[in-house]
């Protein structure tokens, strides 16, 4: 790999104005793709062949009527102190807003709350329903801002209107001012790095290319597959995080081989080799882990992580072509020779020791003592995990500045908490002789059960073969009893089945909910055991050893458990909650799992390959465990210590969206990135090198004659490119 890494470097330098014009014609004829088709995104998170969605199945078939229904949005009135909806002026005021939505030629109809019904008993809190002709996904921007202008004239009137339903108003938003402030904080990481602004936003400037490229991308096929909104979130997150990595490793290494004396063509060629050798598996990883994710089964999971690959390989091709032909046009002025002032005085490093740096010589000294710690902090850490639940943030989790969730909190205040999560029963007697006496045994035991506000009588279907009805339970959505609730519904089916040929199935967005969450729960161990296997041979492959994937494997374990332990932590028992901007405590993202375990091995083996990597390089060279250790802490260990900084700088920034699917996945990995290579990378694994001595590259013979030779460190340019120098000293 190294050899051909080298030439593609090589001819990037030649020919680096037609690699920037080839990347800039790129972007334009994707964008001009993009304008032209437009964007069609696909928020449909379910899961074929769980019960719900079976039931859903079966809704639709036997309830036509239930499956054509477009999108709604739900106005929600509360009166003010001293009147109720039954005052005069309320009701005045709720039939002339619901009047100007009628004005609406997308509108289909109205179900207003003084012919329903729908007012709570004490007459403070009702609700109105306006259907569309369309689906919710496709119901305009004009529809949904004549909504919002009519509920702020009510308010403006003195009535509390507030929009909940299925059509959404809060968008998840992709870029913005967070994620500037995490763009700016790498380029000050860079900066600090690099002691030079240019050879700082060279990066930042080759990241953006290439995250745009693979956003471009993901917009373009959204047209031809299914892709949730809440991916290109996910797949900016990601590309740009390793997009300015994997540009930093190679400019680092270049600057380092400008330091030994190369010229600049051939510093340019030997760093596309070496560290863009250790950027192509580190990013090949990544991109298999993230289509790893379609092992799980979950076709939203399998988009996401397709959409993520996508940008990661963009970004990589950017790394490899776009940086060595930016780097050679920028020439002498990021030598390391020219170096800032201001930075200069605060990174000097530790120049008096050539072998060992601060850091390094302290592991060194203390290396039983170091692993304990570390052991012992990712048990507390991860031990919240034990109690983890999973489920789907609902409205009520949102922040409450946003209208949703003041309407979520208006229903439940006015109608229950179960409100916000109704349960829907369809009554299958299809093969019981007496339909109707069937269904009146179903109605007669669920009534036993606990945990229900209300129960709507059985509207039956056509052929009198079923029957639909709704359960209001008394909790909400996400509550651990509602998932009781449907375990319990479930199991009298069993029995119903037995004694009266009936059976019930639950649907609804609550019970996908709860199906999905189980699902994912059940799969994560699966997708967990794929990736550590997938993980050691890789690293087998790459190290040549035994003991380096081994524990390599077990800080990524040690990783995700702690990761999750936080997540749990503050996510679900709301500890430091405010700190985070997290607006209110829940289960954790029912995908959150899966997804981070996906993505946080990518990236611990992006640590794990460029630092020990270096650590393999000097001990093939000396011989010396131990001064190998020292030497690749001294060399890589700033390297990615600036890089573990840039990530973490740029998944925090997630964690101030508004959105909080966005803030979840953006709290836990800005966390697994941090603890990863920190406490794993850059402390746990060195110690345990040091410790281990010589063992660490103990290699079977016969197994190092049967695979191949990657060549990741690039030795072979140490024997086939000796006199390059010579070659390139012009």
């Amino acid at each position: 790999m190294a050899n051909y890494l080298y030439k593609l470097g090589d001819w990037t330098y030649r020919k680096r104005k037609r690699v920037v014009v080839g990347w800039l014609a790129i972007l334009i004829v994707i964008a001009l793709a993009v304008v032209s088709l437009g964007m069609k995104f696909n928020d449909d998170m379910s899961i074929p062949g769980t019960p719900s969605e079976e039931a859903m199945n079966v809704l639709n078939k036997e309830f036509s009527q239930s499956g054509e229904k477009g999108g709604q949005v739900r106005l929600i009135f509360k009166a003010k102190d001293g009147e109720t909806l039954a005052s005069p002026s309320t009701k005045r005021i709720i039939e002339s807003t619901l009047k100007q939505a009628t004005k609406d030629s997308a509108v289909k109809e109205i179900a207003r709350p003084y012919q329903t019904g729908t007012i709570s008993e004490n007459k403070k809190i009702g609700y109105a329903d306006i259907t569309y002709k369309v689906e919710a996904n496709k119901v305009t921007e004009n529809s949904k801002e004549k909504v919002k202008e009519i509920a702020e004239t009510a308010r403006d009137k003195g009535l509390q209107t507030e929009l909940a339903g299925s059509v959404a108003f809060s968008e998840i938003e992709v870029g913005g001012a967070s994620e500037g402030i995490g763009i700016m904080i790498a380029y000050g990481v860079l900066a600090f790095t690099f002691a030079s602004f240019l050879a700082a936003g060279l990066p930042i400037i080759t990241s953006i290319v290439g995250l745009g490229a693979g956003i471009l991308t993901v917009l373009f096929t959204t047209n031809f597959m299914d892709v949730q909104s809440v991916s290109l979130s996910l797949a900016v997150m990601i590309g740009l995080a390793v997009g300015i990595d994997y540009a930093l490793f190679i400019m680092s290494r270049h600057r380092q081989y400008l330091a030994e004396g190369f010229s600049i063509r051939e510093s340019i060629a030997r760093a596309t080799a070496t560290a863009g050798s250790a950027v192509v598996f580190a990013g090949v990883t990544v991109i298999i882990a993230l289509c790893g994710l379609s092992i799980v089964g979950v076709p939203f999971l399998t988009t996401m992580g397709i959409a993520a690959a996508i940008t990661v390989f963009a970004v990589l091709l950017i790394a490899i072509t776009l940086v060595p032909a930016v780097i050679s046009i920028a020439g002498n002025r990021i030598s390391p020779a020219r170096r800032n002032r201001l930075f200069s005085k605060w990174n000097n490093g530790d120049k008096q020791n050539k072998e060992a740096n601060r850091w390094g010589r302290f592991i060194a000294r203390f290396p039983i003592q170091i692993a304990l710690v570390c052991v012992v902090l990712t048990g507390i850490i991860s031990y919240p995990a034990l109690h983890m639940e999973l489920g789907l943030p609902d409205n009520g989790m949102k922040s409450e500045d946003t209208t949703e969730r003041r309407g979520y909190d208006l229903m439940a205040e006015g109608f229950g908490a179960g409100v916000n999560g109704p349960l829907v029963v369809i009554m299958d007697a299809s093969k019981s002789n007496q339909a109707n006496q069937a269904f009146s045994e179903g109605i007669k035991e669920l009534g036993e059960l606990k945990n229900i506000a209300t129960i709507t009588p059985p509207m039956p279907n056509k052929s009198g073969d079923y029957a639909l009805l709704n359960i209001t339970p008394k909790t909400g959505p996400n509550d651990t009893k509602t998932k009781d609730l449907v375990h319990a519904l479930r199991d009298k089916s069993d029995e119903l089945k037995k004694q009266h040929n009936l059976e019930l199935m639950v649907t609804g967005s609550t019970a996908v909910n709860i199906d999905i969450s189980e699902k994912l729960t059940e799969a994560l161990p699966q997708f967990a055991g794929v990736i550590v296997a997938f993980a050691l041979l890789l690293l087998v492959l790459v190290f040549r050893s035994i003991i380096v994937p081994l524990k390599a494997v077990l800080g990524f374990i040690m990783t995700l458990t702690a990761t999750l332990g936080f997540a749990v932590f503050v996510l679900q028992d709301g500890h430091f909650a405010g700190l985070f901007g997290v607006p209110e405590a829940g289960p954790l993202l029912n995908f959150m799992p899966v997804l981070v375990t996906g993505i946080l091995f990518g990236l611990a083996m992006d640590y794990e390959v460029f630092l020990v990597s270096r650590i393999r390089e000097e001990f093939m060279h000396t011989g010396n465990a131990r001064k190998s250790v020292l030497s690749g802490l001294k060399h890589s260990g700033p390297v990615v210590t600036a890089a573990g900084l840039i990530m973490i700088a740029v998944f925090a920034s997630f964690i101030f969206s508004g959105e909080t699917t966005i803030k979840s996945m953006g709290l836990a990995m800005a966390f697994g990135v941090l603890f990863d290579a920190f406490v794993i990378r850059m402390t746990l694994i060195p110690a345990l090198m040091i410790l281990l001595k010589k063992a660490s590259w103990y290699f079977p013979k016969w197994l190092d004659r049967i695979i191949p030779n990657v060549d990741v460190e690039g030795e072979s340019l140490n024997t086939t490119k000796v006199k390059s120098r010579e070659r390139f000293s012009k």
